[in-house]
């Protein structure tokens, strides 16, 4: 039934783009029930830190120090409750704040088209964020903040260090990130309960969006063919993907079961 809920043409750009699919060993843990709790609160916390980059970029890159302020006080109530366990987690208040306009500075060509693509991009991962929250919260799991794993810092640390070029990288590995996010919540939801597979297949629209947005960045800041740099990140993200991982994540790589880790020792 949950395959029907959505068109599978939706995935062929996801699909077309990626490297690599996400190795049956991830789902084969991904769908067991003791795992769905540190999942859930994985998932969580990678839609407060997809919110958090895209505001980075819009502040070190489009906006004036006004605008800035604005953007930081959409997350602080997000942060408060993550990072500094203050609040309630009703965040109905800080959702009606978000309605306020962000403006670019204009200081160059693609000022205004970042703004507006990212400020979409943070309201829909903070309403995702909400969206988790309260499933784990009808499910009886409390949040908390869980340590970053490899995968992001793995593909960070590619990125070049002088502009544009700085930007281009984040951008693509924005990208590849969304990516494989979209695919991981198409694989997995035929295999879970009736609500959440719903709510998985219900990201996938905005999801695969978030990787077109973030490529079509990428291209108008670089202004030149860098389809190189494309395929340079998606190899390094297949690889990561590929590779045995000891920290079970959603973007976590080769999962090393218990049994590899005695083996091996």
């Amino acid at each position: 039934m949950t395959q029907q809920l959505y068109d599978p043409a939706l995935l062929n750009p996801i699909h077309h783009f990626l490297h690599c699919k996400t190795p049956e060993q991830w789902i084969t843990e991904a769908v067991k029930p003791e795992h769905q709790t540190a999942l859930l609160i994985d998932h969580c916390n990678c839609e407060l830190k997809a919110a958090q980059t895209a505001m980075l970029l819009i502040r070190r890159y489009a906006v004036d120090k006004a605008n800035a302020e604005i953007l930081l006080g959409w997350l602080k109530p997000y942060e408060d409750f993550v990072y500094r366990q203050r609040g309630d987690g009703n965040f109905a208040n800080a959702h009606a704040g978000l309605k306020k306009i962000i403006r670019s500075h204009g200081q160059n060509e693609f000022a205004d088209e970042l703004v507006n693509k990212m400020v979409l991009l943070i309201k829909e991962e903070l309403h995702h964020f909400v969206q988790v929250l309260d499933i784990m919260r009808a499910r009886g799991i409390d949040y908390h903040n869980v340590g970053a794993g490899r995968y992001a810092k793995g593909m960070m640390r590619h990125v070049r260090t002088y502009e544009p070029q700085t930007l281009v990288d984040k951008l693509i590995c924005g990208a590849y990130i969304e990516a494989r996010s979209c695919e991981r919540f198409a694989m997995i939801a035929p295999h879970l309960d009736d609500e959440l597979a719903r709510f998985y297949v219900s990201l996938l629209r905005s999801e695969a969006r978030h990787f077109q947005d973030y490529l079509a960045l990428a291209r108008q800041v670089a202004g030149e063919d860098i389809q190189d740099r494309i395929e340079h990140f998606g190899r390094v993200e297949a690889q990561l993907i590929a590779s045995p991982d000891n920290d079970f994540k959603f973007h976590s790589g080769l999962p090393v079961t218990q049994l590899d880790k005695q083996q091996v020792g």
